[in-house]
């Protein structure tokens, strides 16, 4: 007989160890924030990015070791530019930013004193921090004074993940009303910004509305507003100003968006056993792995997702109509590929199809009017001089 104890049955493995095993053993967890979650909610169809942004997988490392890093990113310039410019804001207890919040948001309170409070939101970790900051909302709002929370730390869960995002500051009014508050570099010129930048501003600043909503809905008498404060600096100065945007249009479509995501442990049990995105792994393995994934790529990608470039070379070696546009895959219907879309223009598709159908006519009106133009006369354009010099 055997002197050796009985060998124990093989424990289950758990979603935190099996997100652990797709990053890879010593790759630290990269947490989401909320431009993450704006991007990941303009396209819910990716489950690639679903994935990865749940896992907690660098992004821009995985791009890397895959021979198509990222090219979009702040300068360190920027970087610097833009704490400097949020610590003048945030200066002396945040006595001018509460001001701004006054002026643009709430006329009709008291004016912010020098006692408005602003509330020390340390603790250990991003769990510690985000029970701490949801105690500093319950008591500021309890206090009925004007607070002023400095880079408060919110949780939302996000297809079964938690994820942790920390706005540039959120204002307790003193009627309970919550507001966040987006501190940019980018200039406002004659009281505009660039509308491009404020509406990235707006839909991060829908995710910590979402995230605040989650805390008010057990706090009484708390209320976040809808409408968020966008600071920026004045013209070509250093001097901040701040306009107010609505944000309902945002936090809608991002609350739609998100809730549609499929869980992260749905998308992990699909995947084969010993699937991992390592960047320490060959290039050849990274790109498997990647493959395992439905991607649902776009060209807005390449300005939100780190491995748009490598989704892009794998939608175009596929011939995939997703590399035109949103708007054109929509609109061919069930032609997937471009060979599928040009033989329909050229009269081999489904002559019940009536996007090929579609197709085929529009390219008979094209050559047509090439046809017709062809034969037009050419007007007469008289040779110029020869220069005497």
């Amino acid at each position: 007989m055997s002197s050796y104890p009985p060998s124990s049955p093989a424990q289950p493995t758990t979603l935190r160890q099996r997100l652990a095993g797709l990053r890879g053993p010593a790759v630290p967890p990269r947490p989401l924030d909320a431009r993450a979650l704006a991007a990941l909610a303009a396209n819910p169809g990716c489950g690639r990015r679903a994935l990865l942004d749940g896992a907690g997988v660098d992004k821009n490392a995985l791009a890397t070791a895959l021979g198509s890093p990222a090219a979009f990113g702040q300068s360190q310039f920027a970087i610097v530019r833009g704490n400097s410019f949020e610590a003048k804001v945030k200066g002396d207890g945040g006595a001018e930013l509460l001001q701004l919040v006054h002026a643009h948001l709430d006329t009709a309170a008291e004016p912010p004193g020098a006692g408005a409070l602003v509330p020390d939101l340390t603790a250990a970790g991003p769990e510690g921090r985000a029970a701490r900051t949801a105690l500093a909302l319950r008591e500021a709002t309890s206090a009925k004074d004007w607070t002023l929370l400095d880079h408060p730390m919110l949780a939302l869960e996000v297809a079964g993940t938690p994820a942790y995002l920390e706005p540039d500051a959120v204002v307790v009014h003193p009627d309970g009303r919550w507001t966040v508050v987006e501190i940019k570099s980018f200039p406002m010129i004659d009281a505009a910004a660039d509308a491009a930048k404020v509406g990235a501003a707006a839909r991060q600043a829908a995710v910590y509305v979402l995230a605040l909503e989650r805390i008010a809905g057990k706090v009484a008498g708390a209320e976040v507003g809808h409408t968020v404060l966008l600071v920026c600096p004045k013209d070509f100065s250093n001097l901040p100003t701040a306009a107010s945007v609505d944000v309902r249009r945002e936090r809608s479509v991002t609350r739609r968006q998100l809730d549609r995501l499929t869980r992260v442990e749905e998308l992990a049990a699909a995947l084969p056993e010993g699937l991992s995105f390592d960047p320490e792994r060959t290039a050849e393995e990274l790109a498997e792995a990647v493959s395992a994934v439905e991607a649902a790529y776009a060209p807005e990608c390449l300005a939100a997702c780190e491995l748009a470039f490598h989704c892009r070379e794998r939608a175009r070696a596929a011939d995939e109509v997703t590399a035109l546009g949103r708007s054109v895959r929509g609109e061919l219907g069930a032609l997937t590929t471009v060979e599928e879309a040009l033989a329909a223009a050229a009269g081999a598709g489904c002559a019940e199809d009536p996007t090929a159908a579609a197709l085929h006519r529009a390219a008979r009106l094209r050559a047509e009017a090439l046809e017709q133009a062809a034969a037009l006369p050419r007007p007469h354009v008289p040779e110029s001089p020869e220069c005497p010099c």
